[in-house]
């Protein structure tokens, strides 16, 4: 479980997280359950804070033990969103929901597109929707994923894209393996600030989907180069 807590670290060193947000993978040993730190800052996060949830962000496990005795840790009030995608998606291996402040005007601008600008972030190309919660929960919400219903209609709303946007709240990722994941939120956010940046200049040249989809499976096999530069970095930071 090394991984998922230098997960939690390199989103927070990267920008992506901060005191808030969360990183999940599904568990190796059952399908049916995902790990999930308890409800705290990215950053701080260590071994001893995981927990693992069923698919219906129920807590069952907590450390060493097999079972919650009472005595259960304070849990993220949006772990829905972890435990609807991963029913919802049998590919999904991992999930990121951050609040990722270059991505966020893309989901409130009406007729913002965030599309692919670099070849980094090629995964763009398969679709960025946005998800309207006054369209589930009514138009006096939060805006938090706090309960299975809202998570199914979250993950309804991503259907078979790495990335759905969330109108004034931030993003979900989810991909085939933690390092992807980390990977997608890391670029989805930069590809973000390029996009903002390239509009200072002029009308934006995006790649096609041809061009993003082979960019795509050509970082796919780059990405632990990215994670083992992230996952140093992240180490030697005087917060995580």
């Amino acid at each position: 479980m090394q991984d998922l807590v230098d997960a939690n670290h390199i989103l927070y060193h990267e920008g992506v997280l901060d005191a808030f947000g969360h990183v999940s993978m599904r568990s190796p040993q059952r399908a049916d359950r995902f790990v999930l730190a308890r409800s705290m800052a990215p950053a701080l996060v260590t071994g001893a804070d995981l927990l693992t949830l069923d698919l219906d962000a129920n807590p069952v496990a907590h450390g060493d033990a097999t079972a919650i005795d009472g005595a259960v840790p304070a849990v993220f009030l949006e772990r829905f969103i972890h435990s609807a995608i991963y029913r919802a998606r049998p590919d999904v291996m991992a999930v990121v929901h951050s609040h990722s402040l270059a991505v966020i005007p893309f989901g409130v601008v009406r007729n913002a597109t965030l599309r692919p600008v670099c070849h980094m972030s090629g995964f763009l190309a398969r679709g960025t929707p946005v998800f309207e919660i006054r369209e589930a929960a009514g138009p006096g919400s939060d805006l938090l994923i706090r309960d299975a219903a809202l998570g199914q209609a979250l993950a309804a709303r991503l259907g078979k894209a790495a990335v759905v946007l969330m109108r004034g709240h931030g993003a979900t990722v989810a991909a085939g393996s933690l390092r992807q994941a980390v990977y997608c939120a890391i670029y989805t956010e930069k590809n973000a600030r390029l996009v903002l940046d390239s509009h200072r200049l002029g009308d934006i040249e995006y790649l096609s989907d041809k061009e993003a989809l082979a960019a795509e499976a050509t970082n796919a096999q780059q990405v632990s180069r990215a994670w083992d530069l992230w996952q140093r970095s992240a180490r030697h930071s005087t917060v995580a």
